[in-house]
């Protein structure tokens, strides 16, 4: 059971990796020009992470209790899946929210 619950917290720390991508795929695709493309790209990116960073990283500089940090993150995942969609990429957006929920439904049940 110990290498499932390890495989899960590597899906947890992928997820966190796609919805970044995510972010930046969807500020590339939306901004006109290439300056504007790489702003939007680079921006939403740092915006997340500093998000992530600040309220639902393990080590969050503002920590808060778990039902708030799982229900944060599930945020960030419904998000990511919405711009995966607005981008043109609804199956991507269905799968990534599915496994997103999985993988935190198993977070909390394994008080991980």
């Amino acid at each position: 059971m110990t290498s499932i619950k390890s495989v899960n917290l590597g899906l947890a720390f992928l997820l966190e990796l796609v919805a970044l991508g995510a972010f930046g795929y969807w500020g590339f695709r939306t901004g006109g020009s290439l300056p504007v493309k790489i702003l939007l790209s680079l921006g939403s990116m740092v915006l997340l992470a500093l998000f992530w960073g600040v309220f639902v990283a393990p080590k969050a500089v503002i920590a808060t209790s778990q039902s708030v940090h799982h229900l944060l993150a599930m945020i960030v995942f419904t998000l990511a899946a919405w711009v995966l969609y607005a981008t043109g990429h609804p199956r991507w957006a269905v799968i990534f929210i599915l496994v997103s929920i999985l993988n935190r439904g198993l977070l909390i049940v394994w008080r991980q």
